[in-house]
């Protein structure tokens, strides 16, 4: 049986190698054929905006990555609710489309469901 893994990703995308390395982690777990899942909370909701230009920051977009997590089998991607709202962000621009949106219940539900948690 699969077990079922959670990363957390708080970090907004640029600056720090933080959220860089919990979508790596995904998807060196996803070899492995966890059921992993990935919650966008915090500053973290940042990394899945489509108009980012990290190009003038001299880094690799890391939406492009963010957009493929399906063809590597990790499906269970959500997005806290109240952190877009907070940072006045709306879902049509963000770059993954099959996403599931989650408040506070939601999440508190979602975690007592998990094996393994992560929090980058």
């Amino acid at each position: 049986m699969n077990k079922k893994m959670l990363l957390i990703s708080r970090q907004a995308p640029y600056g720090k190698s933080t959220a860089r390395e919990a979508i790596d982690i995904a998807l060196a777990a996803s070899v492995y054929d966890q059921d992993i899942g990935i919650l966008f909370m915090d500053d973290g909701v940042f990394q899945l905006l489509k108009s980012q230009k990290s190009q003038n920051i001299d880094q690799k977009n890391i939406s492009s990555i963010l957009s493929a997590l399906a063809l590597y089998g990790i499906e269970n991607i959500y997005v806290h609710q109240e952190s877009l709202d907070a940072r006045t962000i709306r879902t049509d621009e963000l770059v993954v489309d099959d996403l599931q949106l989650l408040n506070n219940k939601d999440i508190g539900h979602l975690l007592n469901q998990q094996d393994q948690l992560l929090s980058f």
